[in-house]
């Protein structure tokens, strides 16, 4: 292999493999590879085949390069060019021929060379395709994504996917060329360069140690070349690093492949981090790409090596750094993890079970690559490892086992030296990046904390850093103190002594150098936003910083604004709290622009002796610092200067913990590096605490040994200040618990640890509490704890073990103490630790001699409930039904939607028999494919299968012909699987066949098969879904606009029956919109009242379709539940809202009969089937079928009924009593009705439902004397609509009628609404507003506020019966400041156009809160997202005109629709670019800077006058039919909207966003839906007068 410069083209690289060098790495090589390819690879025809995300993008591009070339040629050879869609779906058999039959019917013939142009499906599926092709074609990879650049396209692995699972099909077809043309990467979004570069340190880490500090020192670089958006520069030397590292990695990959071309055992080193990635991605995929896996699955691996010896923590802490700057997890606790895999847990067990099946295992012995050093491998293949390390490694808890215990006990003597201090390491990094010259650091502390303050280090520029000696030592190359405000915000995770370090360092910053980043913001996980940092930020600030708390004032984050550096002078700092806060001001104090004078105030100064640590550190770093009376210290202004080297003294807090070990065990440690000369005050632990407990102790000035007195005769501490070493009060805590004292008293007190309360946690409280688990005694002091002793045989550690807190000496103390405590002990959270001694387990094992176990308490996946958590992994969904009935095409919708992979049975069949379904009945028949179909089915749904979780497979129409398939599935159904039963109208799906003749008939009419068939599907089903559609077109298809209905009906019911969401009613006291309602359809078929569905529901919360009221038409052949199905699937069609299904008898107010219970049940049955949100069960019914019913409710919520139409139950009576108590037991919600006569009986129910609150109650009167109860009931009650036939029941009353009631009464009060602002005398919002009030029956009014100052409009907001306002210009920033509370999606845009008002209790008294939001982009969403095709595919490009603050609202709905290509232009182009500036963070903006920019959008928004005269160019247009929105609403059909609806643009107006938006707002204010077609009525006949 050799790598060399081609001389005429200085800027390409090659790379030879397997001979010949034909990978070719460079910028902007589209006319080099036409050229090279034409020149080099000689064919009559080319082949050049891309996805639609490339296409837009680069296609053009090289088909004219391409005609440029081959114009010049005399016999120019064909080009073709075909666009395949995006995704793993594409790499299929389908495509695949689909691919060939169109070569052949263009009579391409063998000569041929394929270019494929893409990721990896790209790259595999057309590989796979020349490799076939007439026997074999030339072919040439054109990578574009880094991951396809140094993995799959290097290698000639070709394949597709089958059912069976992936690349089950290929060959190995090595290409001729792989041009590797890194401009691509400046396209690519962030997350897949990211995805890309695990590869690529993967590949550096088990190859090459330059590479790998190539890519540790060069992270900014690299990631500048790729995202800095500019794709049109030429190569410049800045862009060398990236061409450097991805060449390297194309090296390795190149000489493994020539070396081991068809995987033997040396390409076995590329799966480094595959085994354990590959057992995590089964589990999370496609959550989580496969290099985000792999980066867990290399720290993983890497700590596997620790543990067994063969690493050090050095190369751990470098990979885990280096991986983590480019954006990759490193562990599945991340934040950014979680909020990808959602609540799923990945259970050690059953990331165990995947790895079982790795193709680098020997039998059932696992194989994983070993590192023993950063570019180097402990073996030149995979290592056999036995599965108890890997187990332990992956758990994410400890057992500790007593050495007590074990056969060959404690280790009698132990020398050990431990981690470097973190608190000198955080000191040194910060006074040597703040320094002048070069200094090499080491036994630098390679931990969490550390590793933030480097990163944060690097991001502030305040010096570079490069690691030498294997990592041993970090060279600082120090900066004088020059710092830029970052980019990104500095995470700092749970590392108190960076944030309150860098809280000062931040004001250091001068000057703004970027108008792009303004702004230094400093900020932590959750646990970090609590603790306090307050009296620092007020020194701060009160010496001049600008600075502000982000969310809440005195706690991070915060974010400081640059105004000329650190004032210094005279500064007052509260030092009772932490003393990080005293050195983080002295640290920074010799860079003030002038002398600082510190006083520390506020009485006992805390932790001392880190103060006079970090004053002797400064002067060693060169700094003047002078002690002066009553705790004031003058420092001079000075640069630090870097000595030549720096020894990072060990921490001594840590030290502790093995000194501990010798001492409960009655055993001998010698700590080699902590000794008197030490500068932290923890170094006199050994003598002024385990000595006085009857240790032998011996110190020297380098070193410390402890001999423990024989176990159990550990002496209490009556008294001891710790307060000059707090943070090892929880050592002393643990063995406190095991003290004797037969003389006397035997307690332990420890005081002065007052400031242990605001660490990583309460420690004091933690301490007193996890003690108390283990049966000790234990309580708080004022500053300190007392712990009464216990002999150690009666210690019996927590069945769920130590509750960590996120604290890492929590866990190493009550380690100490689990080596003693009988029967083991778990200590969660294990991985803590690593904090500051990330090898602590390795060396309490391997060092200490304390055997240790891996324990994961979490769930396993079978045992993960669906209730739980949507996000769990979930048995396979399996889908029935007659053939044509779209098992298929919805099978593979549902998978898409559910994030499950997809299965047809018949493809598998095909797959496992080697022959078609055709073919293998025409030989066999149908008897013997029956009985392969069924051992398919078993074979699928078996336990051990990877296709019986988070699977959706499709079977064919005759699945449940055989009683073994039917018992299967009911078996499925039994497991907690769903069976899914997909209808269609029978007469639909004959007309549809009718077009396909590939697949066999069994010679007998549809309708014979159905009507055998029917009852089979019934039988094995839970679940049915009615694909509705009104009528069919073109010969048998349904027309795209219903097709799309039915996906989005799908999509309701497919997360109604996962539990994702169950569309339920706020059932909630303190809800607004009180009462809720639910309306009562009376129609006998609602086909007919289809068009009147959404006018009858207004305003409602739920509708009832009432099944017994249905009269099925005489000429339909349907059976009645064929029909009931349908009648639900047409309500769901036209009304989003929850849906009760009722059959009421006649003895309970119905029509159905008393006397079928099992048709009655039957009915009920079919309602939890179809997805019903409510199902309404009347008590009066048998126990045994209502349990039975009750059993299979799914997420189906039960309403019990009594109607007590004879009177029989008065609502004083006890008979009522036990009704009550049999509805509550049987329903999620109680329904009692009875029948008025009187006031009386109102006033009777009232004082009945005082007494039950337990659970909601809908509680009323039937008839016009219990009209009342109709009105006081808040829960659900029933009601009518003019617009329905007749009522449900005697005495209902229309919503409307209802809240009129409640305003006589006083329940309802009237409230006032407001649009203020100026100008606003000619707004549609009093209109659209009013409107909804009085077709609700609403009592409120809506005026207009106009004002130019805010101060005009406090008395409204004030006002008690202020209900809420839309805000208008120009007060929608300045109105922030009187609400109490400002909504994300607000914070976001910038703006407030809607105030509303919420209550909340606050020490039981009721609180008004004014509370900010914007509708503005919901009024956009509303609008466009309808109009899409595909609303859950939206287009991949939007547009945004105009730069102001809607604008704003428009790009962060664009955003909300999940569009990711998001374009903004503006006239003045500098207004753009401070636009796409507040987003950042959140979202891609790219500025184009003219509208001829290349672009394709598929959504418009245009905010900017209808008077500005904007039309866009043609070509903007393209060949797509999208859609635009023009904010501008006068005129309604602006010139934009004319020329775009001229392209057959889908055109949505000003006013109707107007509209929506103000429809949000109402619904905001009232909790109720909107009577929308009502509003938009009254408002467009305004508008147009």
């Amino acid at each position: 292999m050799s790598t060399s410069r081609a001389p005429l083209e200085p800027n390409v690289s090659k790379v030879s493999i397997l001979g010949s060098e034909s990978i070719i790495l460079g910028f902007h090589l589209t006319e080099y590879i036409v050229r090279d390819v034409l020149a080099n690879i000689t064919a009559s025809n080319y082949v050049l085949i891309t996805d639609t995300n490339l296409a837009p993008l680069y296609l053009d591009r090289y088909v004219a390069a391409f005609e440029a070339a081959l114009a010049k040629l005399p016999q120019p050879p064909r080009l073709f060019t075909r666009i395949l869609p995006p995704g793993e779906l594409t790499k299929s058999r389908k495509v695949k021929a689909e691919i060939e039959d169109w070569l052949l019917s263009n009579h391409v013939t063998r000569d041929t060379c394929f270019l494929a142009m893409g990721g990896g499906v790209i790259g595999d599926l057309i590989g796979f395709v020349a490799a076939t092709f007439m026997r074999g074609a030339a072919f040439v990879q054109i990578p574009t994504t880094l991951l396809a650049m140094v993995d799959s396209s290097i290698g000639g692995k070709t394949a597709i996917d089958t059912p069976a699972g992936k690349n089950l099909i290929g060959a190995f077809w090595q290409p001729k060329r792989i041009f590797m043309d890194l401009a691509f990467l400046q396209t690519l979004p962030e997350r897949e360069f990211s995805n890309g570069m695990a590869e690529v340190v993967k590949t550096a880490a088990i190859w090459s140690e330059p590479d790998f500090v190539k890519l540790e020192n060069g992270v900014e670089a690299v990631r500048e070349a790729v995202l800095n958006g500019n794709t049109g520069i030429p190569f410049q030397e800045a862009q060398g690093l990236l061409l450097d590292v991805i060449l390297a990695s194309a090296r390795v990959k190149a000489h493994v492949v020539t070396n081991d071309e068809r995987e033997g055992g040396l390409r076995g080193l590329l799966n480094f981090g595959h085994s354990i990635g590959h057992g995590i991605e089964a589990l999370v995929s496609p959550m989580m790409l496969h290099g985000e896996c792999v980066s867990i699955g290399v720290i993983k691996e890497a700590e596997l090596a620790r543990n067994l010896g063969h690493l050090n923590q050095v190369a751990v802490g470098r990979l885990a750094r280096c991986l983590s700057s480019y954006g990759l997890p490193i562990s599945l606790d991340e934040k950014k993890v979680k909020d990808r895999i959602g609540n799923l847990y990945c259970h050690v067990d059953d990331i165990m079970e995947v790895m079982k099946v790795d193709k680098k295992n020997q039998g059932d012995k696992k194989r994983i690559v070993l590192l023993s050093a950063i570019g180097k491998t402990l073996e030149q293949r995979a290592s056999i490892v036995p599965d108890s390390a890997i187990h332990k490694v992956l758990a994410p808890e400890q057992l500790v086992l007593p050495v007590t215990e074990s056969a060959t006990g404690p280790k009698k003597q132990v020398s050990l030296t431990t981690p470097g201090s973190k608190s000198i390491s955080n000191r040194a990094l910060l006074m040597a990046a703040l320094g002048s010259g070069t200094v090499r650091v080491k036994n630098l502390l390679h931990s969490d904390d550390t590793q933030y303050m480097l990163a944060a280090l690097k991001s502030l520029g305040a010096a570079d850093f490069e690691w030498e000696d294997n990592g041993e030592c970090l060279v600082v190359y120090g900066k004088g103190g020059q710092l830029r405000v970052p980019e990104k915000e500095l995470f700092v995770g749970n590392a108190g002594t960076a944030s309150r370090f860098l809280a000062t360092v931040l004001t250091l910053i001068k000057t703004v150098d970027d108008p792009k980043h303004t702004q230094a913001v400093l900020t932590g996980n959750a646990r970090m936003k609590q603790r306090p940092i307050a009296p620092l930020l007020t020194a701060l600030k009160a010496n001049g910083a600008k600075l502000t708390s982000v969310e809440k004032e005195g706690f991070l984050p915060i974010a400081v604004t640059p105004n000329g550096g650190f004032k210094g002078g005279r500064i007052e700092l509260a030092a009772s709290i932490s003393s990080q806060y005293v050195s983080s001001i002295l640290i920074c104090a010799p860079y003030a622009q002038n002398e600082v004078e510190l006083v520390l105030t506020g009485g006992q100064v805390i932790s001392q002796p880190y103060i006079d640590m970090t004053i002797a550190m400064m002067e060693s770093f060169g700094a003047v610092v002078k002690r002066l009376p009553n705790n004031t210290y003058r420092i001079q202004k000075s640069v630090y200067k870097n000595p030549d080297h720096y020894l990072v003294e060990s921490d001594a807090s840590s030290a502790t913990y093995p000194l501990a070990i010798a001492a409960i065990t009655g055993t001998t440690c010698t700590v080699t590096s902590i000794g008197s000369k030490s500068l932290q005050g923890d170094a006199t632990f050994a003598i002024n605490v385990l000595r006085p407990m009857g240790c032998t102790v011996v110190q020297t000035e380098t070193a410390t040994t402890v001999t423990g007195p024989p176990l159990g005769q550990l002496r209490p501490l009556a008294s001891v200040d710790m307060e000059t070493m707090t943070d090892a009060f929880l050592t002393a805590s643990v063995l406190a618990a095991v003290t004797s004292n037969p003389k006397g008293e035997n307690i332990t007190r420890i005081t002065g640890i007052a400031n242990q309360r605001v660490k990583e946690c309460n420690r004091i409280a933690a301490m007193v509490h996890e003690l108390t688990k283990f049966g000790v005694t234990a309580s708080e002091l004022p500053d300190g704890i007392q712990i009464h002793g216990k002999p150690i045989k009666d210690l019996r550690a927590p069945k769920e073990g130590v509750h960590c807190y996120d604290d890492h000496r929590i866990a190493m103390s009550f380690s100490v103490l689990a080596s003693v405590v009988p029967s083991g002990t778990i200590i969660q959270e294990k991985k803590c630790v690593e904090k500051t001694w990330p090898t602590w387990w390795d060396d309490l094992e391997h060092r200490l001699g304390v055997r240790l176990n891996g324990v994961d308490q979490g769930l396993k996946l079978q045992d993960q409930k669906p209730s739980s958590s949507y996000g769990r992994v979930k048995k396979s969904i399996v889908i029935i039904g007659m053939r044509g009935a779209g098992k298929t095409t919805l099978g593979q919708y549902a998978a898409e939607t559910l994030g499950f992979d997809f299965v047809d049975v018949d493809q598998y069949f095909e797959v496992v028999e080697k022959t078609t379904v055709f073919d293998f009945i025409n030989t066999w028949g149908w008897e013997q494919f029956r009985i392969k179909e069924s051992q398919a089915i078993k074979n699928l749904l078996a336990k051990d299968s990877k296709y019986a979780r988070n699977y959706v497979i499709s079977c064919g129409g005759g699945i449940i012909e055989t009683q073994e398939s039917r018992d299967i599935l009911k078996e499925h159904t039994r497991q907690g699987g769903k069976v899914l039963h997909l209808v269609r109208d029978l007469d639909q799906i004959v007309r549809y066949l009718n077009r396909d003749t590939t697949r066999p008939m069994f010679g007998e009419d549809m309708m014979s098969v159905w009507r055998r068939r029917r009852p089979w599907y019934r039988q094995v089903c839970n679940y049915e879904f009615v694909a509705y559609a009104d009528s069919l077109v073109d010969d048998g298809w349904v027309s795209p606009t219903e097709w799309q209905a039915i996906k989005k009906d799908f999509q309701r019911f497919l997360f109604f029956i996962l539990g994702k969401d169950t569309n339920q009613v706020d059932l909630s006291p303190t809800r607004i919109g009180i009462p809720t309602t639910f309306v009562s359809l009376t129609m006998k078929d609602l086909r007919s009242y289809a068009d009147r569905l959404v006018q009858v529901c207004e305003g409602s919360d739920a509708v009832e379709i009432r099944i017994d009221l249905l009269q099925q038409p005489e000429e339909d052949e349907k059976t009645f539940i064929e029909y009931v199905g349908e009648q639900v699937a047409i309500l769901r069609r036209h009304v989003n809202l929850p849906v009760i299904f009722t059959v009421r008898s006649k003895g309970q107010a119905g029509a159905f009969s008393d006397k079928d219970e099992s048709g009655m049940f039957e009915l009920l049955q079919w309602g939890q089937r179809w997805g019903c949100e409510y199902i309404d069960i009347e008590i009066c019914w048998s126990t045994t079928a209502i349990s039975s019913l009750l059993s299979t409710q799914g997420y189906s919520l039960s309403l019990a009924s009594w109607h007590d139409i004879h009177r029989l139950t008065p609502w004083d009576s006890k008979e009522l009593e036990a009704k009550y108590e049999l509805a509550f037991q049987y329903g999620d919600i109680v329904k009692l009705v009875g029948v008025a006569e009187s006031l009386e009986d109102n006033i009777k129910l009232e004082n009945f439902r005082a007494t039950k609150t337990e659970k909601p109650m809908i509680a009323i009167n039937m008839a016009g004397a219990g009209q009342l109860s109709r009105v006081i009931n808040n829960c659900l009650t029933p009601i009518t609509h003019p617009a329905l036939p007749h009522k449900a029941a005697p005495g209902q009353l229309s919503l409307a009628e209802i809240n009129k009631a409640r305003h006589l009464l006083g329940l309802l009060p009237t409230q006032h609404f407001w649009l203020i602002g100026t100008p606003i005398q000619h707004s549609m919002s009093p209109t659209l507003h009013n409107t909804g009030f009085n077709a609700l029956g609403l009592p409120h009014n809506y005026g207009l506020l106009e004002c130019h100052m805010l101060e005009y409009a406090e008395h409204a907001l004030n006002d008690p019966s202020f209900g809420g306002a839309s805000v208008t210009i120009p007060h929608k920033v300045a109105v922030m400041k009187y609400l109490d509370e400002v909504t994300e999606n607000a914070k976001v845009i910038g703006a407030v156009n809607t105030v509303y008002v919420r209550y909340a209790t606050v020490n039981g008294q009721k609180v008004r809160r004014l509370i900010g939001e914007n509708t503005d982009f919901l009024g956009i969403q509303r609008r466009v997202q309808p109009l899409m095709l595909d609303a859950s595919n939206p287009p991949a490009e939007g547009l945004v005109i105009g730069s102001g603050g809607t604008a704003r609202a428009g790009l962060y709905a664009l955003h909300k629709m999940g569009i990711k290509k998001i374009y903004l232009w503006n006239r003045t182009i500098s207004k753009a670019y401070e636009l796409k500036k507040v987003f950042e963070g959140m979202f891609e903006v790219t500025v184009v800077e003219s509208l001829e920019s290349p672009m394709e959008p598929g959504v418009i928004v245009s905010t900017v006058p209808a008077d500005s005269g904007i039309l866009l160019p043609e070509k903007v247009y393209g060949g797509i039919r999208g859609i635009i929105c023009d904010m501008a609403y006068k005129p309604r059909r602006t010139k934009l909207l004319l020329q775009a609806e001229r392209k057959g643009w889908s055109c949505v107006e000003g006013i109707e966003v107007l509209i929506s938006q103000g429809i949000a707002q109402f619904e905001i204010w009232t909790g109720k839906r909107a009577p929308v077609e009502t509003i938009e009525a009254e408002v467009m006949k305004k508008y147009e007068l």
